[in-house]
């Protein structure tokens, strides 16, 4: 368990990185205060104290008393506490206590979310490793990662994790995965060597090694430089700590929704007060009851069930769809968004790199297949190569095979997948060799490897020297590289298996050959190779690549490209349907990642807008955002710091970001996004603990359905809120007429409460489980000021819908009235009896007509018949429910007397039954309307 501490400890402060950087190996010992035999015990035990332990400290939380009483004091939760006191008030003690446990559930699962941010700082120690081999006083000892100082000379090889910072001081064959770090797709080769002061920023300095990378290949030892908070994975460890959440667009939006209504309900609770004690002559306690009863039916109780469980319903279907939502109100989020931050690799990209094109004396061949199964075809103009021709691409895919120093792994029982052990490009160099027929362990077993000259970032070119019989040279070195550098240093091209000089106009070929590729975002080698004489071989072991890399026969180029994965091009162009914005933020090299966004759609013909992280760090707030607002956008090389700034930008505008992300380094911009959308497969632990949702499959396409999802939510929250505020007319219409024209009570307080504590919650819910309406993603995002209550909703159910009841339960009401013998101007029913029945006839007709209002509430402008009249199962469950609740209130004698009820013939049912019809089929014309006006074409000018 990390210690958590508001403050840690001061730690002294070493020589900077870059200065530690520049220096040759030999002087980075004394500059660093230690020596080749490390640390004696003794000073790894004062640094200790000086600079803590290597671990990721945690900065204090709120208390967990804290956070509750938080909970418990939002403007939504005291609407409840004030409605569990008028309830405890009118003596209705279950309906209390009801409330309360709707308040304290609500409470806990607030706390559940605020208490995430904890579990992101222990998955980024998590990804520490636990020991490391050091040496301490001349011994190889391993100690656990916390023991690290600065100093301290640490062992590393492959498979290795790195625990801190540290400069290397000898290398062999190093390369490192920063992908977590820096979002790059590909190993980095690491060197001893020197650089030049500031001469490139500090994560791409080639002789630093990082925390939180990991060794793919080779080994190296290494002087420790910053530890624990002050590593570079510590920062983003600290700028992951310090983003906190800022509530849902959703939750901003129920807490203006709270606002109005509390507003609304104080209002027409003292407007009915005033009417009833001043106006209609009520008792000072019947006036004051009634008006408790008003307020209670303005307040949506419902509103805050009915929204957790619309969004556990969302959660289950995208589960269903292969996705993992941590934060219920993250999937309605998703839904509001207008702009997506994506990464490339891994998340537009399948993360394996694959062979396209040769090019092989003066022909382009292409390769079939995908992956890193050895399966497909090598074709030219589209048909597959073979005998001669495929001859001349043997050469160039041998030396592929040979100077490499991946492994490809075949999937075991079960499986299906190939990996790649190793580094991916030389991984997708062995599949190409397969795919025509070159199998390396048979080309080792007749060229045997006898010495290996590993990639320099100087020379950029690798080597392998091998053994050979029945040649004019018993060696042979394999060379790969850069294509410019290498062709610097061939005197003869491989052309239809002759060897020939190379002239200027060759020269021009091959490289034009490369500027096609590059344009096409390949990743280009090129290929040689170079007989060795007899008297080279007894100087093996200390050729200098120099004396081998020169007058060597050029063969070929290979361009390699990681493919979007197959569902992205058709889930980006849905993004754009719906009005999403698309911008790709990588840490990958700037012309593959314009390559690759116009290959999955995100770009498209038109300008585009590449920016660097350099030139982002160049950009003020003000450069910044008009970039923002330019159409076609990407963000290459991005560091951490630049995605949040990225992030933090398109808020600024307005914007309702998702950033998709697989690596620590993604973790503070998925913090600080509206909602953050990790790779389960390839993600992090960082990434997964940081996001709000994963994505179980790594699939880009799943993003669609959460955001169809997100959108249907939404409409949910107004279904349910139309639903609710269609009955508070008819409850509020009949207490009119009795204060203004002194008729009889139409319908009491413990009615009201019935209706919306009672008969109205399930199928409330009902609605909040809806499906997204089939038009939902060809509509544009919502606006940020599009309200959730607001004035069309408001209309829709008290004036259209209400209006309708409230005229059928009024009708009824004077029916049953005169029926009974009362006339115009009495104000007390004939009898007790008849007045119990009267307003047993307004309580059962609002229950009776909010099934029609229940069925046209189910869409918004999408008709009933279109979406299936009895799809929604649970609705139907709660209209029988509701129906019997109502039948227990009218006819359960020891109920009558607690709700103001009396027993009803059954004709009395049929009533308002035969106008359920008529509010369902005028909402149905009201869509109608709707659906016009919008398909509508504009006018011309």
């Amino acid at each position: 368990m990390a210690r958590r501490s508001s403050s840690p400890p001061a730690a002294p402060r070493g020589p900077e990185p870059d200065f530690v950087s520049a220096l040759p190996p030999d002087q980075v010992y004394p500059a660093l205060g230690s020596s080749p035999a490390g640390l004696d015990d003794n000073e790894a035990l004062v640094r200790a104290r000086a600079y803590g332990p290597n671990r990721i400290e945690e900065l204090p939380g709120p208390s967990l008393g804290g956070q509750l009483l938080a909970q418990f004091l939002q403007l939504f939760a005291l609407l409840l506490w004030a409605g569990s006191l008028l309830a405890f008030l009118i003596g209705e003690a279950f309906l209390g206590g009801a409330i309360i446990a709707v308040v304290i559930i609500n409470g806990a699962f607030g706390v559940w979310q605020e208490r995430r941010a904890e579990h992101a700082v222990a998955a980024l120690k998590r990804l520490l490793p636990e020991t490391v081999r050091v040496l301490r006083q001349g011994r190889e000892v391993v100690v656990p990662a916390d023991a690290l100082v600065p100093g301290d000379v640490i062992l590393l090889n492959e498979g290795d994790r790195i625990s801190a910072d540290a400069r290397l001081v000898f290398a062999e064959d190093l390369r490192v995965d920063e992908s977590n770090l820096t979002g790059e797709a590909h190993p980095v080769h690491k060197v001893a060597d020197p650089e030049q002061p500031n001469s490139r920023p500090l994560l791409q300095c080639r002789n630093l090694a990082f925390a939180g990378s990991s060794v793919i290949s080779g080994s190296a030892t290494a002087i420790v430089l910053r530890t624990g908070m002050t590593s570079e994975f510590g920062k983003i460890a600290g700028l992951t700590q310090m983003q906190r959440e800022g509530p849902s667009p959703l939750q901003v939006e129920v807490g203006r929704v709270a606002r109005r209504v509390a507003a609304l309900s104080v209002g027409m609770g003292g407007l009915f007060f005033g009417l009833g004690y001043g106006l209609a002559g009520l008792p000072l306690r019947d006036g004051a009851v009634f008006a408790i009863g008003i307020v209670l039916a303005n307040v949506p109780e419902g509103l805050l069930p009915t929204m957790t469980l619309s969004l556990a319903m969302g959660v289950q279907r995208m589960a269903a769809r292969r996705a993992i939502v941590k934060r219920l109100s993250a999937v309605e989020t998703l839904g509001s968004c207008t702009v997506i931050c994506t990464d490339k690799t891994g998340t537009i990209t399948e993360n394996r790199m694959t062979v396209r094109e040769l090019w092989v004396g003066g022909n382009t061949v292409t390769l079939s297949g995908a992956g890193y199964e050895p399966r497909g075809e090598v074709l030219l103009d589209g048909r597959p190569v073979s005998g001669r021709e495929l001859d001349s691409v043997i050469p160039l895919l041998r030396i592929g095979s040979l100077c490499n120093a991946a492994r490809l792994e075949a999937p075991g029982v079960g499986g299906d997948d190939w990996r790649a052990l190793g580094d991916p490009t030389e991984a997708a160099l062995l599949v190409a060799a397969a795919k025509a027929g070159v199998d390396r362990d048979t080309e080792l077993s007749c060229r045997p490897l006898v010495r290996k000259l590993a990639f320099d970032p100087r020379r950029k070119r690798m080597s392998t020297i091998h053994r050979q019989e029945l040649s004019d040279y018993p060696l042979v070195a394999y060379v790969k590289g850069a294509p410019r550098e290498l062709l610097a240093h061939c005197s003869r091209i491989l052309i239809r298996g002759r060897e020939c000089d190379i002239t200027e106009k060759l020269a021009t070929e091959v490289m034009a050959g490369n500027d096609h590729m590059a344009r096409s975002g390949l990743r280009v080698l090129a290929m040689a190779y170079r007989g060795l004489a007899d008297d080279l071989e007894q100087r093996l072991a200390s050729l200098d690549p120099g004396e081998v890399e020169r007058d060597m026969v050029f063969v070929g180029l290979a361009g390699m490209e990681d493919p979007p994965r197959d569902e992205v091009p058709d889930a980006v162009e849905k993004c754009h349907a719906a009005g999403i914005r698309v911008v790709m933020v990588t840490g990958d090299y700037s012309l593959t990642a314009e390559s690759i966004a116009r290959e999955a759609r995100i770009i498209g013909d038109g300008p585009v807008t590449v920016i660097e992280s350099r030139e982002l760090a160049e950009m003020s707030e003000e450069e910044l955002t008009t970039v923002l607002t330019r159409g076609q956008l990407i963000f290459a090389r991005a560091t951490p710091e630049d995605k949040l700034r990225i992030v933090a930008g398109f808020q600024a505008m307005g914007e309702v970001v998702a950033v998709t992300g697989d690596g620590v380094n993604d973790a503070p911009a998925l913090k600080k996004a509206d909602i953050g959308v990790a790779m389960g497969m390839s993600g992090t632990d960082v990434a997964r603990e940081a996001a709000d949702m994963i994505l179980v499959d790594d699939n880009f396409a799943t993003i669609v359905a959460a955001i169809e999802e997100g959108r249907g939510i939404f409409d949910n929250m107004r279904k349910f809120i139309v639903y609710v505020f269609a009955h508070l007319s008819p409850e509020a219409v009949p207490f009119i007429f009795f204060a203004l024209f002194r008729i009889p009570l139409p319908i009491t307080a413990m009615q009201i409460l019935a209706i919306d504590l009672g008969t109205e919650t399930l199928p409330a819910l009902a609605l909040g489980t809806e499906r997204p309406e089939p038009d939902v993603m060809r509509r544009p995002p919502r606006r940020r000021s599009e309200r959730l209550l607001d004035v069309a909703s408001l209309v829709r159910g008290y004036a259209f819908l209400g209006l309708i009841t409230a005229a059928v339960v009024l009708g009824s009401y004077f029916l049953l009235l005169r029926s009974s013998g009362w006339s115009w101007g009495q104000s007390e029913a004939p009898s007790g009896l008849v007045g119990d029945r009267a307003t047993t006839v307004v309580f059962l007709g609002i229950v009776v007509m909010q099934i029609g209002v229940a069925f046209a509430c189910r869409g918004e402008r999408v008709s009933a018949f279109t979406t299936g009249l009895f799809t929604n199962r649970f609705l139907l469950f709660a209209i029988a429910a509701e129906l019997l609740f109502a039948a227990a209130v009218i006819y359960v004698p020891f109920l009558q007397p607690v709700f103001g009820t009396a027993s009803l013939p059954w004709h009395w049912w049929l009533l308002p039954a035969a106008f359920v019809p008529v509010v369902f089929l005028a909402d149905e014309v009201r869509k109608l309307y709707l659906r016009r006006r919008i398909s509508r074409p504009l006018p011309s000018s």
